[in-house]
C-alpha cells in the first residue's frame, strides 16, 4: 500500500476542477484546472474512456449535459472528443495527458475512475490500465479513486506504486436505482477497503457519521469527503475528514 501523499490533506480539493460555467470554466475543463492551479487548490477530475481507450477528462458516461451533443463519450475517438465544445467555454474535452501537463506537478490531482461495468461489478481493467500508462513517470502527486471496488483492484495491479482509495457514501436507492438493493448494503459497509490496498476514502459529507467511515480512520484510513458547498457544510464535514472536496464557494485553507 502506498500512503496518501500530505498535499492531500493541506488544500481543499476543487470539485472537477475550479469551475464556474458563468465565468467560461465548464466542469473537467482545462480552463477549470488552471484556474484551480492559479488558486492553489488540489483537483478532483473524473475519467471516462473514449472509443479508441484514451482517457478523457469528463464526468457523465453520455455527452448531452456538457456538451449538448447525443451519444455516449465512449462511442468517439479521443481526437474528436477533444474538438468537441464543453458548454459555457471554448475548449474540448480534455485527455487525461493534457491535465496532467497542465497542472506539470503544481497541486496534487485526485482522479476518479467512472465505472464502466454498469453495475459496480468485476467487467472492469481496461481504462484502469490506460489511466496507469498515462500517468507513466508523472512525478507529481496523484491518487486515484472508484466507487466501483473491482476498479481499484484492478488499479491495484495496474499501478501499484500509486495511492488509491474508494469513493463511498450510503448508497441510497433513489441515488444509485440501478444497483440491486443486496449490492448497495455491501457496498454502504465499505468491505473491500484492505482487499484493494487502500490507504484513503473519500465519502459523502452528509454521512461521514456513519461508524465504518470511524472504524477506518481509527485504522489509519485518510479521510476526504465530497462534495461541500458552503461554509457550513465544510465545518460540519471537517468534524471527520481531514480534507473536502468543494465547489459553489471559495474556501480558504485548514
Amino acid at each position: 500500500m502506498t500512503a496518501l501523499p500530505p498535499a492531500f490533506l493541506a488544500a481543499p480539493i476543487a470539485h472537477r476542477a475550479l469551475h464556474d460555467r458563468a465565468a467560461g470554466r465548464p466542469e473537467n475543463s482545462l480552463a477549470a484546472v488552471r484556474a484551480a492551479v492559479a488558486a492553489g487548490y488540489g483537483i478532483e477530475i473524473d475519467i471516462q474512456p473514449s472509443a479508441d481507450g484514451v482517457p478523457m477528462v469528463f464526468h457523465d458516461a453520455d455527452l448531452a449535459r456538457l456538451t449538448g451533443a447525443a451519444g455516449a463519450v465512449s462511442a468517439r475517438p479521443a481526437a474528436e472528443l477533444s474538438e468537441l465544445p464543453l458548454l459555457g467555454g471554448d475548449e474540448g474535452i480534455p485527455t487525461l495527458e493534457a491535465v496532467l501537463e497542465t497542472v506539470a506537478g503544481r497541486v496534487p490531482i485526485l482522479i476518479e475512475i467512472k465505472d464502466q461495468d454498469g453495475a459496480l461489478g468485476r467487467d472492469v481493467g481496461a481504462l484502469e490500465r490506460a489511466v496507469a500508462k498515462v500517468l507513466g513517470d508523472y512525478d507529481g502527486d496523484v491518487a486515484l479513486m472508484s466507487f466501483n471496488p473491482h476498479s481499484v483492484i484492478a488499479l491495484a495491479e495496474a499501478a501499484p506504486d500509486r495511492p488509491r482509495g474508494l469513493t463511498t457514501c450510503a448508497f441510497e436507492a433513489e441515488n444509485w436505482p440501478g444497483l440491486p438493493a443486496a449490492t448497495r448494503e455491501t457496498l454502504r459497509g465499505i468491505p473491500d477497503y484492505d482487499r484493494a490496498g487502500a490507504c484513503f476514502i473519500s465519502h459523502r459529507w452528509s454521512d461521514l457519521a456513519r461508524p465504518r467511515v470511524a472504524e477506518l480512520k481509527a485504522q489509519g484510513a485518510a479521510v476526504l469527503c465530497w462534495t461541500v458547498h458552503d461554509e457550513a457544510e465544510e465545518a460540519q464535514a471537517r468534524e471527520v475528514a481531514q480534507n473536502i472536496t468543494f465547489e459553489g464557494y471559495a474556501p480558504s485553507a485548514p
